[in-house]
C-alpha cells in the first residue's frame, strides 16, 4: 500500500454539498486548466478560524449508546481531519461543507468558560461529569492559539466539578498543572483516542493529530501522574485496523492505561460519499472490499443510525471484531476500570469558595 492522498494534510479530499442548501459549489475543470496555465492554486487549503457567540456551552446528550451524560465543544469543525469522524455531519447546521469544510472552517467559541461558570453557577445546577470532546477535539490545533480548554479545565478546578476529555492530540499535557489538581479530588477522567500503531494509517486516517509514538508518549505520562486514561480503539475500520486490536490492546496496557473502548466505524449522512472518495483516491487496491466490510457490519448499509447496534455492529465481521476486543480485555484489562467521578465536592464550592456554614 501506498496511500498518496491528493490533498495533502487533509482528510477530505472534496466538499460535499449541504443537504440544507439548495445550490452547491461545483470546481469546474476549465477553471482546473486555467488555473494550470496560469500557474495558480485553485485552492490554497488554508484554514480559517472564525468566532461564534453560542448562548449555551453544555449539552445534554440525548444518545443511548455514548456513555456520557452532558458534552461541551469549545470548536467546531477540527483541523485532526479525520476522515471517519461522526461529527462532519454537525459542520451543515453551521452553513458548511461536511468534507474540506470540517477540516478548515474552525469556529471558535471564545464566551465558552464564561458560559460555563455561569452554567455551574446555577442554583438548579448538580453535578454530573461534562466530557469536553463530545463532538470535536478539546485539543485540536486551534487549542494552541486560543487556550479555551484550558480555561474550562481552571473553571471545573475552582467548582470541584467532575469533567471528562476525549482527544487524540498530545497538547494535552500543557496542562497537566491543572489535571493534576483535579485528579487529587478524583474529578477528572482522560480519553485518548489511538486508532492504529501504523504512522502511514494514521498519516491518511487522520491527518493533523499527533503522531501514534507522541499518543502512547501521552497515554504514559497522564498515567504516571494519576490521571485515569482510557485508550479508545475507535473506529475500528474492516481491513485497515481492524488487524490491531490485540497489539493496540497490549501498548495501552503497557503504558498505563486502565481500560480500553471501541466502536466499529459506521458512515453516516454525508460521510459515506466523503469516505467512498476518500478510499478510493488514497486505497484504491482495497476500497471497494473495505466498503463491502462496512455494509456487512451494517445491515447492508454504510449509514447505520439504530440505536443499540450502530456502534457495535451485526454480521460475522462485527462478530469477530467484537469478540477480539473483549478477549484483548480479558488478557489486559481483567479487574481493572476506570474510577467513578466524585461529585461529591460541587455543591459546596457552588459559589467559588468552600461553604463554612
Amino acid at each position: 500500500m501506498n496511500p498518496k492522498p491528493a490533498i495533502k494534510g487533509r482528510g477530505a479530499q472534496l466538499n460535499v454539498p449541504n443537504r440544507f442548501f439548495e445550490f452547491s459549489h461545483e470546481t469546474r475543470n476549465d477553471f482546473l486548466e486555467y488555473c494550470q496555465k496560469e500557474g495558480e492554486l485553485p485552492d490554497k487549503n488554508k484554514t480559517k478560524y472564525l468566532e461564534v457567540f453560542p448562548k449555551t456551552i453544555v449539552n445534554k446528550v440525548e444518545s443511548t449508546d455514548v456513555g456520557m451524560a452532558y458534552s461541551m465543544n469549545a470548536y467546531q469543525g477540527c483541523e485532526h481531519g479525520c476522515i471517519y469522524c461522526y461529527a462532519r455531519n454537525s459542520h451543515e447546521y453551521w452553513g458548511y461543507s461536511a468534507g474540506l469544510d470540517f477540516e478548515r472552517r474552525i469556529l471558535v467559541k471564545k464566551e465558552a468558560p464564561k458560559l460555563l461558570e455561569a452554567l455551574l453557577k446555577k442554583k438548579s445546577w448538580q453535578a454530573k461529569t461534562i466530557v469536553m470532546s463530545g463532538n470535536t477535539d478539546c485539543y485540536q490545533p486551534a487549542e494552541k492559539q486560543f487556550e479555551i480548554t484550558r480555561q474550562c479545565l481552571h473553571i471545573f478546578l475552582k467548582y470541584k466539578h467532575p469533567v471528562g476529555i476525549i482527544t487524540k492530540n498530545a497538547l494535552i499535557l500543557r496542562d497537566l498543572d491543572v489535571l493534576k489538581a483535579l485528579a487529587n479530588d478524583n474529578l477528572i477522567s482522560v480519553n485518548i483516542s489511538i486508532t492504529s500503531l501504523t504512522e502511514d494509517i494514521r498519516r491518511v486516517l487522520e491527518p493533523r493529530t499527533a503522531t501514534i509514538k507522541k499518543r502512547l508518549e501521552t497515554v504514559k505520562v497522564l498515567s504516571d501522574n494519576g490521571i485515569p486514561v482510557n485508550v479508545m480503539i475507535a473506529p475500528i475500520i474492516p481491513s485497515i485496523n481492524s488487524h490491531e486490536i490485540l497489539p493496540l490492546a497490549k501498548a495501552a496496557f503497557d503504558n498505563g492505561a486502565l481500560s480500553i473502548g471501541h466502536t466499529i466505524v459506521r458512515l453516516n449522512g454525508a460521510i459515506g460519499t466523503i469516505f467512498t472518495d476518500w478510499i478510493k483516491k488514497t486505497m484504491p487496491d482495497r476500497a471497494d472490499k473495505v466498503l463491502h466490510q462496512i455494509e456487512n457490519c451494517h445491515g447492508g448499509s454504510l449509514n447505520d443510525s439504530r440505536y443499540g447496534t450502530r456502534m457495535r455492529g451485526e454480521g460475522k465481521i462485527a462478530e469477530q471484531i467484537n469478540s477480539l476486543v473483549k478477549l484483548a480485555r480479558l488478557k489486559y484489562f481483567k479487574n481493572k476500570g476506570m474510577p467513578i467521578l466524585n461529585t461529591s465536592l460541587y455543591e459546596q464550592y457552588k459559589q467559588g469558595q468552600l461553604k463554612l456554614f
